[in-house]
């Protein structure tokens, strides 16, 4: 008797234990759907979608009480209220309008208090008051910069740095896709500067003010600063069409790049106010793609026809600062950001147009270490896939599009997808933080790429991926079957 009460005692751990696990799938089942294959996610990653309907969804960034607030091109600024169940199944419990205004259409910043909310139009950046726990802006806009409406590349994202406390970081691209006027100093195209705002007495004229970090970037919208050393990271979108000797070379160069822009807190750097070569200077992705060019992936090349004032000599070191990585050629970088231990550098990459053979529409992360990327400047491996399409092909218009990234209170990171209106959350399978993938030599970013037959998941839900619910599912079957093949046995 006593063998079969520790059995039925047994049995009735297994129902217990099956009863949660089918109750968790529930919880979890998918609430949204996309109109696009799921995507393909690396080994230990689950990539679900947690909010859909917005119009264009650009920077995000979360407030000092959870909630994440959306820039929406051609709306404003949204506030998204997140319902956590548990088991990272997020759903969007409430959404309310903070700013109302249609010209805002990418950058956002808070103040490190929370007090303070930033955001930027084609022309200007603004500053409002901003109560957290009311989701509302509580003053009238104030103008920090102005005087950057171009007719091309017109976000201006916005950094607050950690290290240098009162600086704004504001980047701003060029007017068309080869701007010659990028190459006069004065006129402040493709530049990336910092303001002063603590003593500030009025609006700053962004092609006559600020501090230069970097010109000759033709249009960094991603930026970043490495969180321990304080070094100011930028990702680039290079140029379009580019024909060198004659020839087209589009398809595979130049590279797009990440740039090390020096630091803001004192520490000094060659690389700081240092032009980084555009609209004379491109760097090379597929270097034997180029006619007349002995370099590698990573070095500088002229643009258009070879002569005596037009050359490679002219993009050498000692006159362009070459990017500290390079990236496959249309993949168009959009955001960077970095973990707390700064041993990683996620990066959101929109997706080409202009490749017959569409790259990018992914989210990848680079490595780093000591303040520095750990690959070489001329590796073509050094930004690891986690999340991507399953089908390039698709795209851009069957695919997601990722943009904005922004980390949460339990380190998990999200990205906004403009083209879908969507936000995804990515989260790693073994329960630990997102924020502390780092070293290759922990296995916490995968050696094989979420293109690959990697075994992370997806879910078109707010919740738990599909497979993992599937898995839920099998093993309650699997314990409730053992239950009654031990009652069966016992009477």
């Amino acid at each position: 008797m006593a063998k079969y009460t520790c059995l039925i005692g047994y049995a009735a751990t297994l129902l217990a234990a099956a009863s949660a696990q089918s109750s968790a799938a529930a919880s979890c089942s998918p609430t949204l759907s996309a109109s696009y294959a799921a995507p393909s996610v690396a080994e230990g990653y689950i990539a679900r979608l947690v909010a859909n309907n917005l119009t264009k969804p650009r920077g995000i960034k979360f407030d000092s009480q959870g909630a994440l607030l959306v820039v929406e091109q051609l709306s404003g600024i949204t506030a998204l209220t997140l319902v956590d169940a548990g088991q990272d199944c997020l759903s969007v419990g409430s959404r309310k309008t903070v700013i109302n205004d249609t010209t805002l259409n990418h950058g956002i910043e808070f103040s490190a208090d929370g007090a303070t909310l930033y955001a930027s139009s084609p022309e200007a950046v603004y500053s409002w008051d901003y109560s957290p726990q009311d989701q509302t802006n509580t003053s009238e806009p104030r103008i920090l910069v102005a005087n950057m409406t171009t007719s091309d590349h017109t976000t201006r994202t916005l950094l607050l740095p950690q290290h240098a406390p009162g600086l704004l970081v504001v980047t701003r691209g060029s007017t068309s896709n080869l701007d010659i006027e990028a190459a006069d100093l004065s006129t402040g195209h493709s530049q990336v500067k910092a303001f002063n705002f603590t003593n500030q007495t009025g609006p700053y004229n962004f092609n006559a003010d600020g501090l230069l970090l970097g010109w000759g970037l033709r249009n960094d919208v991603g930026i970043a600063e490495e969180p321990i050393s304080g070094g100011i990271y930028t990702v680039e979108n290079s140029v379009d069409e580019m024909v060198r000797e004659g020839q087209d070379i589009h398809e595979n160069n130049p590279g797009e790049e990440l740039n090390f822009l020096g630091y803001l807190n004192g520490t000094a750097s060659l690389n700081q106010g240092r032009n980084f070569g555009y609209p004379e200077c491109y760097s090379a992705w597929n270097a034997s793609a180029i006619p007349d060019f002995n370099g590698t992936t990573g070095d500088q090349f002229a643009i258009g026809d070879l002569n005596s004032t037009i050359n490679d000599t002219s993009c050498d070191a000692a006159n362009r600062q070459a990017p500290r990585l390079t990236f496959q050629a249309h993949m168009a970088p959009l955001d960077i950001l970095f973990n707390t231990a700064g041993t990683a550098a996620w990066v959101t990459f929109h997706g080409s147009w202009d490749r017959t053979d569409p790259a990018g529409y992914k989210v990848s992360v680079i490595e780093f270490a000591n303040g520095d990327a750990v690959e070489p400047t001329n590796s073509t491996t050094a930004a690891v896939d986690i999340v991507s399409n399953a089908d390039n092909s698709a795209c851009p218009e069957g695919c997601f599009r990722p943009v904005g990234l922004a980390w949460d209170q339990q380190g998990r990171l999200f990205m906004s997808s403009d083209a879908t209106g969507e936000i995804y959350v990515i989260t790693r399978a073994d329960g630990n933080e997102t924020s502390s993938a780092g070293s290759n030599a922990t296995g916490t970013i995968p050696t094989q790429s979420a293109s690959g037959s990697g075994s992370g998941t997806t879910s078109s839900g707010s919740a738990s991926a599909s497979s993992s619910s599937l898995a839920s599912s099998t093993e309650s079957m699997s314990a409730l079957a053992l239950v009654f093949a031990m009652l069966a046995f016992m009477f």
